[in-house]
């Protein structure tokens, strides 16, 4: 919060700033971003707008299709890029490899002078502040929601025949969210109501909306808390419609398209998924779409795709490498981005216009993803996020699955699930079973036995 208090004072809203006095050798920057190849193109239009106004600071674009590819370039120890995209489910670990310097000092500085108090959701800030400085600068916000065909999700028809339907654009219960599913699964056309990954992303939104928690605690968490009384009670409602095998897209279904090419061959009603999902359905001829909210259960509540720009320790230029970022955050940088369709951007200017919002485009209420924005739950900053996912996979894949999912078989679940995430989260609390203790023991008396003994 300390972060926030003193960016908050902040308020100009100047373009890229004036380029630095000409130094006596030209500074060579790197820029790593990742996306489909449509926002990598974008991404190269603008670093051409800096080069343009900058000869003496160039840039170079150090491309990756995704978020999985820049990190694991950078796990594996490839050059740092001297400003680089990066997810918050991966800034832990950068952290911890010591990759980063903070930016909050260097984009306060009067001839940067970044709004962080009117022009970025205050979340979005805290999402990349840690030990009380900004460590990075926030770029992407995209909370997921639910795209639904509009052809199979009618809402007028499911009204003229009694079915709950949202009173509020873009807004609805979980109850709603059921008829629609029910409505949307039609036998004799092959068409299903609903996919949910069976994954801890999956469920997060529906446990949150519940009332539940993910994690045993916000910060430094040592253990997953499905086990949690209304975290269950959240799973026992949410599972009642996803376990559901007559409005659900069935696994025999998934051995020969993925959930989101049904979705666009327009025999899934709704799915999960990001505003990077939007221009991929853009693109199918026929198909009619558009998005809601997260259903809620007790409160709206969602999980996001959050991206913020970094500035290597090791950079040439500090100063330079600042003015950079302080030009990709611009509203005419990112709206170049955002006009791609994939971003939801975390300047609040430039997700209010047209940029972003697309109007006659679908999906045609692209505002549900700025509503949502004041929604998303940050999960604790864990450097282990895709071990965790895997580690209690088949567990969670269970709870989709077993024949009987009873209240004690759910707690059974949920109870191995989050001892399981513990071995993660918190290894150095998990104490050696009494087999391993034994035989341990056993191990070092025969190690004992069998030495010498040495008189002195």
């Amino acid at each position: 919060m300390l972060v926030v208090v003193a960016l908050a004072g902040c308020t100009s809203e100047a373009p890229a700033p004036a380029p630095s006095p000409t130094p006596s050798t030209p500074i060579e920057l790197t820029f790593g971003a990742y996306g489909a190849d449509a926002e990598l193109a974008a991404y190269s239009r603008v670093v051409d707008g800096w080069n343009t106004a900058h000869p003496d600071e160039t840039v170079t674009l150090v491309p990756a299709a995704d978020r999985a590819e820049q990190a694991g370039r950078l796990q594996a120890g490839a050059a740092v890029p001297d400003v680089f995209l990066l997810s918050r489910r991966d800034l832990a670990w950068a952290l911890e490899a010591d990759l980063t310097q903070p930016v909050g000092d260097l984009l306060d500085e009067p001839d940067r002078d970044v709004d962080f108090g009117d022009g970025y959701p205050i979340d979005s800030v805290r999402a990349f502040s840690s030990d009380n400085q900004l460590q990075c600068m926030p770029y992407g916000y995209s909370p997921m929601v639910i795209y639904y065909n509009t052809d199979l999700v009618d809402f007028a028809k499911m009204e003229r025949r009694g079915l709950g339907v949202p009173s509020k654009p873009g807004s609805w219960s979980f109850d709603e969210f059921s008829d629609a599913a029910r409505f949307a699964s039609r036998p004799g056309k092959r068409t299903s109501g609903v996919y949910i990954e069976p994954s801890l992303d999956g469920l997060a939104p529906f446990v949150y909306s519940g009332g539940g928690k993910l994690f045993d605690a916000t910060d430094n968490p040592t253990s997953l808390a499905l086990s949690d009384g209304a975290t269950q009670s959240a799973l026992a409602t949410t599972l009642t419609l996803l376990r559901n095998p007559l409005v659900t897209l069935p696994d025999a279904r998934l051995e020969s398209r993925s959930p989101v090419e049904w979705f666009k061959a327009g025999k899934l009603g709704m799915i999960a998924g990001y505003r990077s999902l939007t221009p991929e359905l853009r693109g199918i001829s026929g198909l009619n779409f558009d998005v809601m909210e997260m259903p809620r259960l007790s409160d709206s509540r969602t999980i996001g795709e959050v991206s913020g720009l970094c500035m290597s320790k090791d950079t040439v230029d500090s100063d330079a490498a600042a003015d950079f970022i302080y030009y990709l955050s611009s509203p005419e940088a990112v709206s170049q981005v955002a006009q791609a369709g994939y971003l939801v951007p975390a300047s609040v200017e430039v997700a209010a216009s047209d940029a972003f919002l697309q109007p006659g485009r679908m999906p045609l209420t692209s505002e549900v993803f700025n509503n949502s924005i004041r929604d998303i739950v940050l999960p604790p900053l864990v450097d282990s996020y895709a071990r965790l996912d895997e580690t209690v996979a088949t567990d969670v894949g269970r709870l989709f699955s077993v024949a009987l999912l009873d209240a004690q078989t759910l707690d059974a679940l949920t109870t191995s699930i989050d001892t399981d995430s513990q071995a993660v989260l918190a290894p150095e609390s998990i104490s050696p079973s009494p087999s391993e203790s034994t035989s341990e023991s056993t191990s070092e008396s025969a190690g004992d036995a069998a030495s010498p003994s040495v008189s002195p």
